[in-house]
């Protein structure tokens, strides 16, 4: 495709098909009547580039984000600095549901995954929670904690079993395989990280979340 005139790139980060574009008319084809579409223009190609590979929160929210906690001096010595935080977003139930995880004390993204079509928040938190468990079980990491607020997602890991009255269909093939895969982790791996639950009353929303409430 050719560039439009003003050399606009568009990021599309839930749509038809997430991606960048450089032209308006292309972005309008994945935005138009897609519920709770995510985009914005970008000078640079560059920009762009960078802007899909992180969160829309960070690009299209101007104000401070609602995950941001209360004020994290007050209760830091509270907090496992030595730790991460995950957590799921879903547009309806089931809907388009991602996830991530990010350093509870920095907010420094650390993954980031979807989103993915017709998923729950709570096979999200779990994703995201095996996710992590599976990536510092790699690093050889048994020190780092995991911060989460979900109580589902904890009782699945302890369980060793989901119990979720998601459906599944042609279009969550992938949430499927991904759980599937989780699931047999959880119950062919052992680790000893920490999951802790986060105290969402007292500090605010979980680092990792998405802002969206």
């Amino acid at each position: 495709m050719a560039k439009n005139n003003k050399s606009k790139y568009y990021v599309v980060w839930v749509g038809q098909n997430p991606g960048i574009y450089n032209s308006w008319t292309d972005c309008q084809v994945q935005i138009k009547g897609f519920p709770n579409a995510k985009y914005k223009s970008f000078k640079t190609l560059e920009e762009a580039k960078l802007a899909f590979g992180g969160s829309a929160v960070h690009f299209i929210e101007k104000k401070k984000s609602p995950s941001q906690p209360k004020d994290i001096s007050a209760f830091a010595d509270q907090i496992v600095k030595e730790s991460i935080s995950v957590d799921a977003a879903c547009s309806g139930n089931p809907g388009l549901m991602e996830y991530r995880c990010v350093e509870t004390i920095s907010y420094k993204q650390i993954f980031r995954m979807g989103p993915f079509e017709e998923g729950t928040n709570n096979v999200g938190e779990y994703l995201a929670l095996v996710h992590a468990l599976a990536m510092l079980k790699q690093a050889k990491d048994t020190k780092t904690a995991i911060y989460t607020d979900s109580r589902t997602a904890m009782s699945w890991i302890r369980n060793k079993k989901v119990k979720t009255t998601l459906k599944q269909t042609s279009k969550n093939k992938k949430v499927f395989a991904l759980l599937s895969r989780a699931i047999h982790w959880v119950n062919n791996n052992t680790f000893s990280n920490k999951i802790i639950k986060w105290d969402t009353k007292n500090w605010g929303e979980i680092p990792a979340d998405f802002g969206r409430k």
